[in-house]
C-alpha cells in the first residue's frame, strides 16, 4: 500500500507543474481574448475568434524577454561575483562554467576532434579534441592540449602530447563526443 501511495505522489509531482501551467494559460487566455472581443465589437463592431492566442504568444514571448534581460541577467550576474569573492568556490566556479561554455557557449572548444596514438608498442590510440595549440607558456613547442572525455561521465582527461602524435579525423566533433562519452555504445551515424 505504501508503494502505491508513493506512486500516486510521484504522479502528482509530474503531472501538478503541467496542470497548473495549462489551468494559468487557460484563465490568462479567457480573460485577455474576452477583453480583447469586448474592445473589438465596442469600438469596431467586429469579432474576430482567436484573436486572443495571438495576443498571448505575443505577450508571453515579452514577458520571457523581459525576464531572461531585465530580471534574470543581472541576478545571474549577482551570484556570478558573490561565487568569484570565496577564493575556493571561484575557482572550482571558474573551471565549470569554462568547461560549459567550452561544450554549450559561444567558443566551442570540442570542435577539433583527432586521435592520438598514446602507445606505439601497441598501437593503442585514444580519440579526443585539441583544446590548445599553444603551449608555448610551458615551454613546449610543437604540442598540443587535448582533452579525452570519459565514457558515461562528464569528467575526462587532459593530455599534453606532441603534435605529431595527433592525427585530425574527418568525422563531426558532436558525433565523435557520443561515440566517447556513450563508450562507442553509441555507434557511428
Amino acid at each position: 500500500m505504501k508503494r502505491l501511495v508513493a506512486y500516486f505522489l510521484q504522479g502528482l509531482v509530474y503531472i501538478a507543474p503541467i496542470a497548473v501551467t495549462i489551468y494559468i494559460v487557460y484563465r490568462v487566455f479567457n480573460v485577455v481574448d474576452g477583453s480583447i472581443q469586448q474592445f473589438l465589437e465596442a469600438f469596431m463592431g467586429i469579432r474576430i475568434p482567436g484573436l486572443g492566442i495571438v495576443v498571448l504568444f505575443i505577450l508571453l514571448t515579452f514577458l520571457g524577454y523581459i525576464g531572461q534581460t531585465i530580471i534574470a541577467r543581472p541576478i545571474k550576474n549577482l551570484f556570478k561575483q558573490l561565487l568569484e569573492r570565496v577564493p575556493i568556490l571561484k575557482v572550482i566556479y571558474s573551471a565549470f562554467n569554462d568547461l560549459f561554455s567550452a561544450f554549450a557557449g559561444k567558443e566551442k572548444k570540442f570542435n577539433r576532434p583527432v586521435l592520438v596514438k598514446v602507445n606505439h608498442i601497441s598501437e593503442l590510440h585514444k580519440l579526443g579534441f585539441v583544446t590548445e595549440t599553444d603551449m608555448s607558456r610551458l615551454g613546449l613547442t610543437d604540442f598540443v592540449t587535448v582533452y579525452f572525455p570519459h565514457s558515461y561521465n562528464f569528467s575526462g582527461e587532459m593530455f599534453i602530447v606532441p603534435s605529431n602524435q595527433v592525427t585530425p579525423v574527418d568525422i563531426p566533433a558532436a558525433d565523435v563526443m557520443k561515440f566517447t562519452v556513450s563508450g562507442g555504445v553509441a555507434g557511428w551515424d
